[in-house]
């Protein structure tokens, strides 16, 4: 599987988030990355539901990619309009009904993720990888963009890559969290196949966007 990019509109420029929105539409960008937080399961909040269902309506080449970082997830999926083509993620550490939460994100027609904190060990996902479509792997700890890689990270990703490859299933390995111009390359040597793109690459600053989005498929093709 070919490794994608999944720039986060929470790095955006959020006075022109449609004109930042198309013009990665037009940059041959597979998802866009959308962050929602309850300011309970993590001390911040970021794009809300109605502006997470409102991205849907002006993709035409992007999917979303939605991070759920809050307690019961579940709230939120008809006020996102969760379906078809979407990937949700949502958090192992804020679940207490999690297989409930991965039947009601597939029944809906999107792809069901797991994700998990730096400080939550691999192997929570064994019992699982036959029950979801992909991992999200948190390199920072959820909440903030901005943040250094956390200690371990590249050793679990590949941790999580021997995990689905022994699984024999065609599962998503996403990495977010600091995906810089210099680590972006060797988290796909790991085993990561989709990166979500942040300050330190794609929205950086340094470039435009077209030139940022063409410099990290480079790096990751």
């Amino acid at each position: 599987m070919s490794s994608m990019l999944s720039p986060s509109l929470m790095c955006a420029d959020l006075l022109n988030l449609q004109s930042d929105i198309e013009t990665l539409d037009k940059s041959g960008v597979e998802y866009i990355h959308l962050d929602f937080m309850d300011g309970a399961f993590v001390p911040n909040i970021t794009l809300d539901a109605t502006l997470i269902k409102r991205v849907k309506d002006v993709l035409v080449n992007m999917k979303r990619d939605i991070h759920i970082m809050a307690f019961n997830p579940e709230k939120y999926f008809d006020s996102m309009d969760i379906g078809t083509g979407d990937i949700v993620s949502v958090h192992y550490e804020a679940c207490n009904n999690l297989l409930d939460v991965i039947d009601d994100i597939k029944s809906r027609g999107a792809s069901a993720f797991i994700a998990i904190s730096p400080d939550t060990p691999a192997d929570v996902l064994s019992s699982l990888v036959d029950k979801i479509d992909g991992v999200l792997v948190m390199t920072v700890y959820p909440g903030f963009a901005g943040q250094p890689l956390a200690q371990g990270s590249m050793e679990k990703i590949a941790e999580v890559r021997k995990m689905i490859d022994n699984s024999k299933k065609d599962l998503i390995l996403e990495v977010d969290g600091h995906v810089s111009w210099d680590l972006c390359k060797e988290m796909v040597m790991n085993g990561a196949n989709l990166l979500v793109a942040g300050t330190s690459s794609v929205f950086s600053g340094e470039n435009t966007l077209e030139e940022s989005v063409k410099r990290m498929k480079g790096l990751i093709s």
